[in-house]
C-alpha cells in the first residue's frame, strides 16, 4: 500500500494532533510528519529527513511565519513541486489571496472540530489528485 505523507508544519502541538487524528480518519494509507517551525522544516527537507506528498502550513508561526515559509519552500528544487495547503484561523482569510499568488494549492480555515477538518481534507485530496 503507497502511503502518503503529510508534513504539518505548526508551533502548536495541539493543532498537530488534530491534524494527526483527522489524517488518520481520512484513510490509513495517510501518514503525518510533524516539524515545529519553519526552520526545522526547512532543515528536515534539505537533510531528506522527510519527503512528504503534501505540506500542510500554518500561516501563524513565531520568527519565520507560513507565508516566507512558503516562499522558501517554492525557492526549494527538491520541494517546489510539492502542495503546500496553508491554513489559519478564519479571521485572517484576507491572506488567502497572498498565500495563492506565493504558490499555495489551497488556502483552508482551521475548523475547531475534527469531523470538519477530516471533510476539509477529503475534499482537498479528491481536489488535488483531479487536477
Amino acid at each position: 500500500m503507497h502511503h502518503t505523507t503529510c508534513l504539518i508544519i505548526d508551533d502548536d502541538p495541539d493543532d498537530q494532533e488534530i491534524f494527526a487524528l483527522a489524517l488518520e480518519e481520512v484513510g490509513p494509507s495517510y501518514q503525518c510528519a510533524f516539524a515545529n517551525n519553519a526552520t526545522d522544516a526547512l532543515a528536515q527537507l534539505q537533510q531528506n529527513a522527510v519527503s512528504p506528498d503534501y505540506i500542510f502550513l500554518d500561516l501563524n508561526m513565531p520568527r519565520i511565519n507560513g507565508l516566507q515559509c512558503l516562499a522558501e519552500l517554492k525557492r526549494m528544487p527538491s520541494t517546489r513541486a510539492i502542495p503546500v495547503v496553508m491554513y489559519s484561523t478564519s479571521s485572517e482569510h484576507h491572506f488567502s489571496s497572498l498565500a495563492m499568488a506565493a504558490g499555495a494549492t489551497a488556502f483552508v480555515s482551521k475548523p475547531s472540530r475534527i469531523s470538519d477538518l477530516v471533510q476539509i481534507l477529503k475534499d482537498l485530496f479528491s481536489r488535488i489528485h483531479q487536477k
